[in-house]
């Protein structure tokens, strides 16, 4: 086992790199992880007559297809149980996990397999600390990668997964945890059970949530109850930790620190064209594991770049963390529309900078209104005649077309805007 001492060394120097050396490191080895993925019989049809070698900049990246998980359900029926996205045999692997849908999840056998060390160091934990790990350990990973970076870290793990909230308070003011882990309304429970049963769970002095949102609102809220510092971290079934917060001296840094083996992209909804810096769109992420490597993965979240550096030090790319769902796809007059067919009638369309389809009116009396941002809404040569023709041609319904400046729409990753009334 390695020196818990030795972890958060090597951990600290990949999280304190120069940024140009990191992207050049990640370059420099995406070539070999495409070879490694094309080894795998699914990645070997979506990337076919793709020349790894020559994969070795985010340009060259961004020309490859977006694999969603919105269509794991569908690969892994075709070919169980993961879609032949695995690059090490399923018998070789550690453990096979059963996610909602279902969709079914590979755990290698690395150490800290999962990355969840680095949120876990972010919080400041350390060997001789003890966890109360209330994620659920029934089927799904989220227990195990909490698991494994404590067992990296040198700490403590009560495995108290979900439910039976007395018993949990009673586990707590007998075996003083450190640190809760888990989702955030789940420690509320308990410490509003702790309350009620007057038991002192005061040791909890540190928590790690996710898998839910976590509002200013409910951070003060665990402030105020005993609990100095909350952190919370983005993560996937598929992916392990992809980003997580920061803090020092107490406080916590805006943003949401990006995970070290990972390649991020921001792409407008339904495409996988990356958005400008700053703009609000799908997280697409590269993952360089080599039991399950995910090439341009779109998880289906919608996130923005923060710009600069965290003041914790760490220096690699920040985002807002999860700001809603991507797949915007609504039905109008009995048909779907999806982000992709907006992003279809851009494409026809040059002088289109960017693209809103507001979905007004009522239930069975739909309007649908496509708004372009354009560099003169005034200028006669833009022919919205076309627009509207390109509109009603790719989603065969009939939609208005209002053209406005440039910077009118709001940032925040719609391309599909259902504003209809339901009363």
């Amino acid at each position: 086992m390695s020196d818990p001492r030795q972890v958060v060394a090597e951990l600290d120097a990949l999280e304190r790199r120069d940024p140009q050396q990191r992207e050049e490191q990640l370059m420099r080895a995406l070539p070999q992880l495409l070879a490694r993925a094309q080894s795998a019989a699914g990645w070997a049809r979506i990337l076919g007559g793709v020349d790894a070698a020559a994969i070795s900049s985010r340009a060259a990246l961004a020309q490859l297809p977006v694999t969603r998980k919105s269509d794991l359900k569908e690969l892994q029926t075709r070919e169980s149980p993961f879609g032949g996205l695995n690059a090490t045999p399923t018998r070789q692997l550690r453990r096979l996990f059963v996610s909602p849908g279902p969709i079914f999840d590979p755990e290698g056998h690395g150490a800290d397999w999962w990355r969840f060390a680095s949120p876990m160091k972010a919080l400041g934990l350390q060997a001789g600390h003890i966890l109360q790990n209330c994620f659920a350990y029934h089927f799904t990973p989220a227990a195990f990668m909490v698991e494994g970076a404590a067992a990296r870290l040198g700490c403590a793990v009560i495995p108290a997964g979900i439910g039976q909230t007395e018993l949990q308070v009673n586990a707590m003011a007998a075996l003083k945890p450190d640190a809760y882990v888990g989702t955030p309304s789940f420690l509320k429970i308990i410490i509003e059970k702790a309350q009620e049963m007057g038991a002192d769970i005061s040791s909890v002095q540190r928590a790690l949530v996710s898998a839910e949102a976590l509002p200013p609102s409910l951070r003060n809220w665990f402030h105020e109850h005993g609990v100095p510092q909350v952190l919370q971290l983005y993560a996937s079934a598929d992916i392990g930790n992809i980003a997580y917060e920061t803090m020092s001296e107490g406080a916590v840094h805006p943003g949401m620190v990006l995970d070290e083996a990972l390649i991020l992209e921001i792409v407008r909804p339904g495409t996988g064209d990356p958005v400008a810096a700053g703009e609000v769109g799908e997280v697409v992420v590269t993952s360089f594991n080599p039991d399950y490597p995910l090439i341009r993965f779109g998880t289906g979240d919608l996130s923005a770049v923060v710009p600069g550096v965290s003041p914790c030090g760490r220096t690699n790319t920040r985002i807002k963390g999860w700001m809603g769902r991507a797949d915007q796809t609504t039905k109008v007059r009995g048909m779907f529309v999806h982000p992709s067919q907006v992003a279809d009638v851009l494409r026809r369309h040059a002088d289109v900078l960017r693209a809103r389809l507001v979905v007004s009116g009522e239930m069975a009396n739909d309007v649908m209104t496509l708004h372009c941002e354009v560099g003169d809404p005034e200028n006669p040569a833009i022919d919205v005649g076309a627009l509207a023709g390109s509109l009603r041609e790719v989603t065969k319904l009939r939609g208005e077309v209002l053209l406005v400046a440039p910077g009118s729409l709001p940032n925040d990753g719609k391309v599909i805007e259902d504003a209809r009334k339901y009363e």
